[in-house]
Formats: C-alpha cells, structure tokens, sequence
C-alpha cells in the first residue's frame, strides 16, 4: 500500500533534488537522486527547483516514485 503527498523541489545540490513533504520541511529536507524526479514526472532538470510534484511513499516511509501535482 503506499500514499500520496504533496512535495516540493527546493533545490539542487549536484546530481541530488532537495524537497519537503509534510513530514520533512525546509530545515530537513530529503534528499533524492534528480534523475529520479525527471524520470518519473518528465519534468526537465532546470525545471525542477521550486516545482510542485507528488510524492509516493510506501508503508516504510520511503520515496517510491514521483508524479505531476
């Protein structure tokens, strides 16, 4: 089973996509590969600092995969 949540791309830091959800804000975001994102949602790299996506998570609590908002 996994959930959906509203996340943001903060910035990048190299090859890594910083983003909050509701769990993880500003002072401590995640920190995800930025190909992923680009993969998943189709979102071009420059592009993704400041985008709104959705995140999947699973029942762990782990990032599964990203969508559009």
């Amino acid at each position: 089973m996994s959930n959906r949540v509203p996340a943001k791309v903060l910035l990048l830091i190299g090859d890594q996509a910083e983003i909050t959800t509701p769990q993880r804000d500003h002072t401590d975001p995640e920190r995800v590969p930025a190909d992923r994102i680009t993969q998943d949602t189709g979102i071009p790299r420059e592009e993704l600092p400041g985008a709104d996506v959705v995140a999947v998570v699973d029942d762990a609590g782990d990032l599964v995969r990203f969508e559009r908002a």
